[in-house]
Parts: C-alpha cells; structure tokens; sequence
C-alpha cells in the first residue's frame, strides 16, 4: 500500500500566518496530498510567573491562543478542496514540528520566516532555520511580502 502524500503546514498569530496557509494548501493540492496544519502552543517560561501571572492560567492562555489560530485558519481551510487535519500540540514550536513531520513522513514542511535577520534569530530563535536543518523532508519558507520603497 502506499503511504498518502502529506504537507504539513505550521501555524501561529504572526501576520504572515494567512501567506503560509495558501502556499501550504497550494502545494496539497498540486502534489493530492492531505494537509496537515499544525499550532504549537509555546508554553511561556515559568519566570513569567515572577511577573505576576499565575501559572495556573497557562491553560487558560494555551485555549485563548488556540482559539484566535483556528478562527483565522479555519475559513482558508473551507472549501478548500483539499483533504485537511487541524493539529494542537505544545512545547517547543520548531522541535515539536519537526518531531511531527517525522511521526507522520511528511513529504513537505511550510513554515513562515519574519525576516529578523541573522543577529535576532541567533538571540530569539528561528523555526525557519531550525526546521531545515532537522526537518527529515523538504521545507518550503513562507517569506513576508517586499517592503515597497
């Protein structure tokens, strides 16, 4: 038997959120794949606790994101013609995506870029960077849209 062709799409609130769910579901349909659009909620750390937010509303917060990803994604997704799977998970954004990509020998990773430069995603962290240097599969890099000037 073989295996279903899968794209796997990685979420989240940046504006840049809607450019990669149409790239991702273009390439589903183009390749007949299934889509896989993946939000991993990124737990904060437990020093916030220090100002003043109780961890005990982490859950609370981990809902309330959820919630704002799929009312923006879920409209894109109608319709769409492409056979579509909506996935929560937590931890670590570009490690828990990559870890997914695996579990399910994704053909494709689409993931967004902000574009911060070298010497802030050295400090912050880059999922874009990350995911190409683990991701088993080709990864597609969603960038923003040219700054007119």
């Amino acid at each position: 038997m073989v295996s279903p062709v899968i794209v796997v799409a990685g979420v989240d609130l940046s504006p840049l959120n809607e450019r990669v769910v149409r790239r991702a579901l273009d390439e589903a349909a183009r390749r007949g794949a299934e889509l896989h659009v993946v939000y991993v909620f990124h737990p904060p750390n437990p020093a916030i606790a220090a100002y003043g937010i109780p961890l005990a509303d982490i859950g609370d917060l981990a809902q309330m994101e959820r919630r704002a990803v799929w009312e923006k994604v879920g409209p894109m997704l109608e319709g769409s013609g492409v056979a579509v799977r909506q996935v929560d998970l937590d931890g670590y954004p570009p490690d828990m995506l990559v870890d997914y990509v695996r579990r399910v020998d994704a053909d494709l990773l689409v993931v967004g870029t902000r574009g911060r430069g070298e010497m802030a995603s050295l400090i912050l962290g880059s999922t874009s960077h990350r995911a190409i240097q683990l991701a088993p599969c080709d990864v597609l890099i969603v960038k923003p849209p040219p700054v007119p000037g």
